[in-house]
């Protein structure tokens, strides 16, 4: 688990960088905690199957640079991507808006 900043706001992230941890993702989990996210990294789309809750979906580059946001993904027929994005960070839907994300902003790592 490692812990950015964003907007005032500490985000605790857990990485996802293998095969298996990407394709797995959330699928199985039941919920995810305020101030908390999964990325996916190398990672510029997911998909909703088997998921039991709605994510917004932050689209990153190397950087951590937000480049897209996509908000309330819903599951099992939702989809989403981002050509050129180097991560998906996948949150509780209404982070985004909670932690009032936009395109431009940047994590910094803490």
């Amino acid at each position: 688990m490692e812990k950015f900043l964003i907007n005032g706001s500490t985000v605790e992230i857990e990485l996802a960088e293998s095969f298996l941890s990407r394709f797995c993702g959330l699928m199985g989990r039941k919920k995810l905690e305020k101030g908390r996210g999964l990325l996916l990294a190398p990672c510029n789309s997911i998909h909703m199957l088997f998921m039991r809750f709605a994510i917004d979906v932050i689209y990153l580059d190397k950087e951590y640079c937000i480049k897209k946001i996509a908000r309330n993904v819903p599951t099992w027929i939702g989809m989403s991507f981002c050509f050129g994005a180097w991560a998906a960070l996948e949150m509780a839907s209404g982070e985004a808006d909670r932690l009032k994300l936009a395109v431009g902003q940047k994590f910094q790592r803490i």
